[in-house]
């Protein structure tokens, strides 16, 4: 079967099941890169070449466990979903994952840091830190899913495809209401030029087949521009662009020299957020909840890093 048509049919499936079009894009991108590798490997081939080609990808790319483990599920949906074949057992060399410790700023670094950037960045930013939202959680975050009264943040689709509550400073109500308003404003001048479509997977569509213009469903974090949806070809006012936020924290934490220890990034926001928990004695199971942590044991690395900062123990230098 000739590639482009594997393609194709991988791509069908891929929007039948309503995976997300990063995970579309990851998949289709691996399976490029498989029959790329069959080609310089004329003696490989069938399902047995899915071991010879992780095994590869460890030995001989050095990859990560996590990009491993990403090559080996779309290979699994290549060949059981798509090609209709059995792989069997799979026995590769597997990528050794790593334990790392979180990098996390002290609280006079994470408000330095934030008070660095400006507008939605900023604004991203306090959200990162003050409620210990990942970077896509935040900028998925809908206009209902804000709750001001409750200082309340509602998180939909997590990690794990799970939801959860976390809570909200009420230092940031103010700033989020104005930012409420303005979204606002710009929803109907969307509503008024014939668009103010959000995206929805396609089960809530159909379940709610109003709710993509109301303004409950918009992403507060909107785009300045309007894209065309590659998927169904329908222009919509998506999110502000990951690497735009990722850029802009890494740009400022260069500027500060936040960074000469390790790589700032949004996600070191996040574990600011819960090793500053730590620090205020909250406990770790309610850390836990608010992280959305699918084990205890995740949460435990920042109790073991802040345990082991150097402020309780003594350095045998100074007995």
């Amino acid at each position: 079967m000739k590639l482009n048509v594997v393609l194709q049919q991988a791509r069908d499936l891929l929007r039948t099941r309503h995976l997300a079009y990063s995970t579309e894009k990851a998949y289709l991108g691996w399976i490029e890169r498989y029959a790329a590798w069959l080609k310089s490997h004329p003696d490989q081939g069938g399902p047995a070449s899915i071991e010879a080609f992780l095994t590869h990808l460890a030995v001989e790319e050095h990859v990560s466990a996590s990009t491993q483990n990403q090559a080996f599920s779309a290979l699994l949906f290549l060949y059981r979903d798509v090609l209709k074949q059995d792989p069997g057992a799979i026995h590769a060399v597997r990528a050794k994952r790593g334990v790392r410790a979180p990098i996390a700023l002290t609280h006079a670094e994470a408000l330095r840091l934030i008070n660095a950037l400006r507008g939605d960045y900023q604004l991203l930013a306090q959200l990162m830190y003050g409620s210990g939202l990942r970077l896509m959680e935040a900028l998925r975050l809908r206009v209902k899913d804000v709750n001001l009264a409750r200082l309340q943040i509602t998180v939909r689709d997590g990690k794990g495809d799970k939801d959860r509550f976390t809570i909200l400073s009420p230092s940031l109500v103010e700033s989020l209401r104005a930012k409420l308003a303005e979204r606002r404003a710009l929803h109907r001048r969307d509503l008024a030029a014939g668009l103010g479509e959000a995206y929805l997977p396609d089960a809530l569509a159909r379940k709610y087949p109003n709710a993509p213009r109301e303004f409950g469903w918009q992403f507060v974090f909107a785009s300045p521009r309007l894209t065309t949806d590659p998927r169904d070809g329908k222009t919509r006012r998506h999110h502000i662009l990951p690497t735009n936020v990722q850029r802009q924290i890494k740009r400022a934490a260069h500027t500060l020299g936040l960074d000469a220890r390790a790589p700032i990034g949004p996600r070191t926001l996040r574990h600011s957020f819960a090793t500053r928990l730590v620090e205020k004695k909250v406990p770790i199971h309610e850390i836990k909840e608010l992280m959305g942590h699918a084990s205890i044991e995740t949460t435990m690395i920042y109790l073991h890093a802040v345990e082991h900062s150097g402020h309780t123990i003594i350095s045998p230098l100074d007995t």
